[in-house]
């Protein structure tokens, strides 16, 4: 109370002293009473800003001497985004509304709009302190490992639009002099409205939620939606959508929910994993598929890669061991009874002894189920170089050299008759013809 009352009486005789002094400049003592709440005012305002610019620069300066004796990440960030600055904003209208009643008539309708004024102020100052400190805090936390690549801009955006939400309700309810209780209540008229006008930002962070709690996607993810066209890199992840750029350098905006509700593929296992899959087949001519005889198994030893196989092979056959899978002496999955069989050998120890496949992951040489268009002989194996371009020249690499070997086991490609076999066959014919002639 006495406090209270020293404070009064100090606004008073500086109040008293500056009206001596406007009614020594030669105003009239009616026009000084006409604005004493505007001298009240400035004189106010003009002691909250400087109260402002000492604590700015105190809090300013200690934080600062702070950060020289020690690095503080999260001090740093504040500085950045300049949170003590703002903070130290949302003083002055503190000041202006503690102080104006002690200096005029608590009743009065100019002390009403100042004090509405301060308050409106101060809520929108306090209201760009927390969206800075939520951006400070977010910014932080995205830098973890753990939490990265994870979509925390949607959380981010979401905290946003609830922050000016309360801010909005707040600040009407400071001009209609209303409970923003009382208002929250009248909004429920609006829900409907409200949830169509929002349905995205809602559906965006429920798929946020259930993208980020199953780690479903990250930033850098390379994912795949084939309904829309959708196959390349995830760049951003924000509360209503997803950027993504394509590999053809397009860039697609999906909705987070999409993520939810289609079936996506997430490549992000291959990318983590020791090796990406080659899985090709090509088809066997039937009719070139035979038995092996002594003499040209005699004959195949004369490939490198063979020799030894076929040696253990034949000894096993000669003591009567047919292994036809997990032999004891390490021997590739294979036979020396068909041509085909010691071809299936020969890619299976081709891909074992390459450079890029990896043998601790899945390594086979298998056949499919016989079709129309002949005997199916797939390549299944995972190539340890990950990258595209260099993946598809070693797939590339491996099938054409199959392909190439084809003819020395005395097997065939089966493809589709075209118009240059059709001109062969006649240009025979024709020969045949004249050769009887």
């Amino acid at each position: 109370m006495e406090r209270t009352e020293e404070v009064t009486h100090l606004a008073t005789t500086l109040m008293d002293a500056i009206k001596q002094s406007l009614l020594k400049i030669g105003l009239s003592e009616h026009i000084v009473k006409e604005i004493d709440p505007f001298i009240f005012l400035l004189f106010i305002i003009g002691i909250a800003f400087i109260s402002h610019l000492i604590i700015r620069l105190f809090f300013v300066d200690v934080v600062k001497r702070i950060l020289k004796m020690k690095e503080i990440k999260l001090l740093s960030i504040i500085m950045q985004k300049s949170v003590l600055e703002k903070m130290s904003y949302m003083v002055m209208p503190l000041i202006i509304i503690v102080l104006m009643p002690y200096t005029m008539d608590p009743h009065s309708k100019f002390l009403h709009i100042v004090d509405k004024i301060c308050w409106l102020y101060f809520v929108v100052m306090l209201a760009d302190v927390l969206n800075a400190l939520l951006t400070t805090f977010f910014g932080s936390v995205a830098e973890r490992a753990s939490l990265r690549n994870r979509p925390m801009k949607g959380f981010l955006q979401l905290l946003q639009v609830i922050l000016v939400f309360v801010t909005l309700i707040i600040l009407i309810s400071i001009l209609l002099d209303k409970s923003p209780i009382n208002l929250i209540t009248g909004l429920g008229a609006f829900a409907a409205v409200l949830m169509l006008v929002f349905k995205d930002s809602i559906l965006g962070f429920v798929a946020g939620v259930l993208l980020s709690q199953n780690d479903m996607i990250r930033i850098g993810d390379w994912i795949e939606i084939n309904s829309m066209n959708v196959n390349g890199t995830v760049l951003d992840i924000s509360l209503n959508t997803v950027k993504v750029q394509n590999f053809d350098n397009t860039y697609v905006t999906v909705p987070p929910y999409t993520l939810i509700s289609q079936t996506f593929t997430n490549w992000r296992g291959m990318s983590e994993s020791g090796g990406r899959r080659i899985s090709r087949s090509f088809d066997i001519d039937i009719d070139s598929i035979v038995f092996c005889t002594d003499k040209y198994l005699e004959e195949m030893k004369g490939i490198e890669l063979l020799k030894e196989y076929i040696t253990k092979k034949q000894a096993d056959k000669e003591m009567d061991h047919i292994y036809n899978t997990d032999h004891p002496a390490g021997l590739v999955d294979g036979s020396i009874e068909t041509n085909m069989g010691l071809f299936r050998a020969y890619m299976s120890i081709y891909l074992q002894q390459h450079h890029y496949t990896n043998n601790s992951l899945t390594l086979m040489v298998r056949t499919l189920a016989p079709s129309v268009n002949g005997f199916p002989l797939q390549v299944y194996c995972f190539c340890t170089n990950k990258n595209w371009t260099s993946y598809e020249s070693i797939q590339a690499e491996i099938m054409e050299h199959f392909v190439a070997t084809l003819p020395l086991f005395g097997l065939h490609a089966f493809q589709q008759a075209s118009g240059r076999d059709y001109i062969n066959s006649g240009l025979f014919q024709q020969r045949a013809s004249e050769d009887k002639n």
